[in-house]
């Protein structure tokens, strides 16, 4: 599942969140430091993780 990172505007606190599509797409996430609900997603660097050696 992707990981997802997100800035709070209330507390100014940065997290992360692993949801899955269907989760992100409903769009209610809430600050785990200060339970605020003025999150705003970040956008960030992603991994990718594959079977062949490079």
């Amino acid at each position: 599942m992707p990981t997802y990172e997100y800035h709070c505007e209330k507390c100014q606190v940065i997290f992360e969140i692993v949801q899955s599509m269907a989760e992100h797409e409903r769009g209610k996430v809430v600050c785990p430091h200060c339970q605020s609900k003025q999150v705003v997603q970040q956008f960030s660097r992603f991994f990718a993780k594959t079977s062949k050696k490079s």
